[in-house]
């Protein structure tokens, strides 16, 4: 009977461009429009070195407008604007899959795509940890070096007002001042997310791939069992559009997609091993890296989740991103 092998159906260029492609279209950070891809972190992947720095200017400080006279004598003194930087670090992933369980499995019509799937799914999940991980590192900084001006927590009121609900998500988005209806959606814990249910409070609208999308109250949902829960303490967090800058890529020496073959595993009956490999960028807007506890040649999920790692560098509105703190009962 013909088994169908890995090196029958994998091209490897063709492989890595779908799966880049592929996963920087599914993941639900993206389809909410918070991930944004930028064409600036996608360069630089392909660059040398561990970071670089992407300079960006302030806005315009609202000092009052001079009081115009006739005196030829008196004359205006102008102003400047600012300016400030970000470092993004890169990251050099990579995973595989041993092809001796995976081409049992597989075997048979359409292989490929379900290879393909499982691959993008992997690095889509990826991405949304790695985001994930981002946060918690942010908000730990926001609380230990800014007061916590970003984070709403009622977890420890009693009854109803330390439960999640619409006027909870209010109240943390007023964070942002009169930014707040920059927000365009919510990330929230499984436990969290069935509250909302229970409340009515989720609504489903079409998206443009055939399927629908969570909202709450206009937000689109992201459900992420990943975000923090403490003794019953549950972290959501509230996005504006392009709050988070990604880019991903293909090594530049080694390949994206790489067939291992290994003749004299399993007593010369042979093993198949996949490798995929990922450069990959993830930045949050208003934040920098600081590059203050990395053990190996890129930061760990635990690492991205240190505050010590990251620093604000733009005055609290100009941030679009909020977190809140609630219990789910």
């Amino acid at each position: 009977m013909a088994t169908v092998r890995l090196t029958d159906i994998i091209e490897p260029a063709t492989f890595t461009g779908y799966t880049l492609q592929e996963t920087m279209q599914k993941t639900a950070l993206v389809r909410a429009g918070v991930a944004v891809r930028n064409n600036v972190i996608a360069e630089q992947l392909k660059a040398g070195s561990h970071s670089f720095t992407v300079p960006f200017w302030r806005d315009l400080e609202d000092d009052e407008a001079n009081i115009v006279n006739d005196d030829p004598d008196i004359h205006s003194t102008p102003k400047k604007i600012g300016s400030g930087k970000q470092i993004v670090r890169k990251s050099y992933l990579h995973q595989s899959w041993s092809a001796m369980n995976l081409a049992s499995e597989i075997a048979g019509d359409d292989a490929l795509a379900k290879i393909q799937s499982r691959v993008v799914a992997y690095w889509d999940r990826q991405l949304q940890k790695r985001l994930v991980a981002s946060l918690r590192g942010i908000m730990a900084d926001n609380i230990a070096n800014f007061d916590g001006d970003m984070v709403l927590d009622i977890s420890a009121e009693t009854g109803a007002a330390g439960v999640f609900g619409a006027e909870a998500v209010i109240d943390a988005t007023g964070t942002l001042g009169d930014s707040m209806s920059n927000l365009v959606s919510i990330a929230m814990h499984s436990d969290i997310y069935r509250r909302a249910l229970k409340n009515d409070l989720i609504e489903f609208i079409p998206d443009s791939q055939g399927g629908t999308i969570a909202t709450f109250r206009g937000l689109a949902t992201v459900v992420d069992d990943g975000l923090p829960v403490n003794e019953g303490a549950y972290t959501c967090a509230l996005f504006g559009a392009g709050a988070v800058g990604y880019g991903a890529a293909e090594p530049s020496i080694a390949d994206g997609t790489e067939v291992e073959n290994l003749p004299s595993a399993g007593r010369g009956g042979g093993q198949q091993i996949l490798h995929s490999r990922m450069n990959m960028g993830m930045h949050p807007a208003g934040f920098t890296w600081v590059e203050d506890t990395v053990a190996d040649e890129s930061p760990s999920l635990s690492e991205l989740a240190l505050p010590a790692n990251w620093s604000r560098v733009v005055e609290r509105k100009a941030v679009p991103l909020a977190f809140l703190i609630a219990r789910a009962q």
